[in-house]
């Protein structure tokens, strides 16, 4: 059963966990268990705070979606010692028209080489004009030849060697020259068994016919061997008997790792002209081939989305998967699906209050924990009912699941908030533990929010947040980077910024200082800070 990953946003917060949680766990009670819920970036200590408190884990980290080797329907054919007999081989090759090459492997399964019918037939036209063998196996002559040893020296012969030979009718112009090197493939000619005998021929391979009792009684090193095949056959079926691993192809093999993206796969397969490729794991352990005509059309991972809808805030390789749904309350933004698909978007707080609407309706109860992180999703994203994104929805939401958690919304609300501005945290994990890029009328931002309850405090360290966002400004090449640190006291939020301080003044109303600026009854990035900037913009952009 292949996952439908529920995420929230890059650089999450508390809210964007809870969410994806919270939706995965109802999925998963009403009997579709497929959901998992996921993160796309490291905890907040706010949110870690919140995790432990109510004794969860946090979801899975998936780093992006795009299309890897694990996701393709590639085959899984027989996968082969390179002991085994290239006849053995050539019958699996045979029992599918469709089946091009097979994987060899060492004796633990890591890949060794590939074997395709073309490598075969290279090797059957050179026993034509070469017909010596070399250590090959007793055990792969009597497989292949359907045989039964009937005479072996004291000491077992474990290899044969020599050059294959037909023991031609009595009246033949030319007679076999015997030697330990010959290997004697002949019918019902007692003679003849006899001189190779005396000859200490290196095997005898009886076609359709017995051993002569005479030859017990003669010393000698050769194994001799019988098969219900006619000679002329036998001869043939020699040559199949050798290990594949002589026959494979063991070098540009091509592999393509389980965690591979298809793109590069593809890249490798326009660059190679192999028909197939071994498919392999990290620990190069075989597990399947796969040739172009798998790679046209892979299977898609499945996404939920929620907390969001815009694509620079959403998972790498969005476009190579499949959204479900869209469950939101932030604007509508630039996330396009293939197909029609469920969205819910309400303007209220929080994703969390959303979510917590979608177990009444279905009429499920969240679980005691579960009930407590929905609160403080609700607490995290509303700033304690102070922002003005809250709604009356959010506020008797979070009262009602705090009653079923049995948890106190003021000792929430101190939990939450502590986490954020720890003095043992540098001013780069505080100023990015909560940011997000936008793209506003062709300009590039960032935006990072930290609430407190004791902002000044966290103003003290005004030119280590200026020095870390001047770094970031550098190495990603912002129009404005601006860092909120709210004051849940004042009811409003102290803006440090690098990037135009005209933009600030004009966007704002206010009067910039030393790249800070206090903006009263500012508390919400997203329904105060951007809409101001972007009509700013827009009206900038008209005029």
């Amino acid at each position: 059963m292949e996952p439908i990953y529920v995420t929230g946003h890059r650089n999450p917060d508390t809210d964007s966990i809870v969410s994806a949680m919270a939706y995965a766990q109802l999925r998963n009670a009403l009997g579709e268990r497929e959901y998992v819920a996921a993160r796309l970036g490291r905890i907040s200590d706010e949110t870690q705070l919140v995790l432990d408190h109510f004794g969860f884990e946090p979801p899975v980290l998936i780093r992006n979606l795009r299309n890897q080797v694990s996701d393709l329907q590639f085959d899984t054919p027989p996968v082969l010692n390179r002991a085994v007999t290239v006849d053995h081989a050539w019958q699996l090759l045979h029992q599918d028209e469709n089946m091009l090459a097979l994987p060899v492997v060492n004796d633990n399964g890591t890949l060794y080489g590939m074997l395709s019918t073309n490598r075969i037939a290279v090797h059957d036209m050179q026993s034509i004009q070469d017909s010596e063998i070399e250590d090959i196996p007793v055990f792969n002559l009597v497989s292949v030849l359907e045989g039964n040893i009937v005479l072996d020296r004291e000491d077992p012969t474990l290899n044969v060697s020599g050059r294959v030979n037909i023991a031609l009718p009595a009246n033949a112009e030319e007679s076999i020259r015997m030697n330990e090197q010959t290997i004697l493939l002949c019918g019902n000619q007692p003679e003849v068994i006899l001189d190779a005998l005396k000859a200490n021929v290196a095997c005898i391979v009886l076609c359709q016919a017995g051993l002569p009792e005479e030859a017990h009684d003669i010393p000698c090193n050769s194994v001799v061997i019988s098969t219900p095949h006619d000679p002329y056959r036998a001869a043939r079926m020699i040559f199949l008997s050798a290990p594949v691993g002589r026959v494979c192809r063991t070098t540009n093999l091509c592999a393509a790792k389980l965690s591979d993206y298809v793109d590069d796969v593809l890249k490798m397969a326009h660059d190679n002209k192999h028909r197939t490729f071994p498919v392999v794991d990290d620990e190069m352990k075989v597990v399947g081939t796969l040739s172009r005509i798998h790679l046209i059309k892979p299977r898609r991972k499945r996404v939920v989305l929620v907390d969001h809808n815009e694509v620079a805030q959403s998972v790498p390789g969005l476009d190579q998967a499949d959204i479900m749904q869209i469950i939101d309350h932030h604007r509508l933004a630039d996330v396009q699906t293939s197909n029609p698909i469920y969205v819910r978007n309400e303007p209220v707080g929080s994703t969390a209050t959303i979510i917590a609407g979608m177990y009444m309706e279905r009429g499920l109860m969240p679980t005691k924990a579960m009930a407590g992180m929905i609160t403080c999703a609700i607490l995290s994203d509303t700033l304690m009912f102070k922002s003005p994104t809250c709604t009356p929805r959010d506020i008797q939401t979070a009262h009602r699941m705090a009653g079923i958690a049995h948890e106190s919304i003021e000792d929430l609300g101190r939990l939450i908030f502590s986490a954020a501005t720890s003095e043992q945290k540098s001013a780069g994990d505080i100023l990015f533990q909560d940011y997000k890029e936008f793209a506003l009328a062709g300009h590039t931002l960032c935006v990072g929010q930290v609430v407190t309850l004791d902002a000044e405090r966290v103003m003290n360290r005004k030119d280590d947040f200026l020095a870390a966002m001047q770094a970031r400004v550098d190495a990603r090449h912002y129009d404005l980077l601006m860092f909120l640190i709210t004051d849940m006291l004042q009811e409003g939020s102290h803006l440090l910024f690098i990037g135009d301080s005209e933009i600030i003044a004009n966007a704002f109303k206010v009067t910039p200082e030393n790249n800070h600026a206090f903006l009263p009854g500012i508390l919400s990035r997203k329904k105060q800070v951007i809409p101001a900037l972007s009509a700013y913009w827009v009206s900038n952009n008209e005029v």
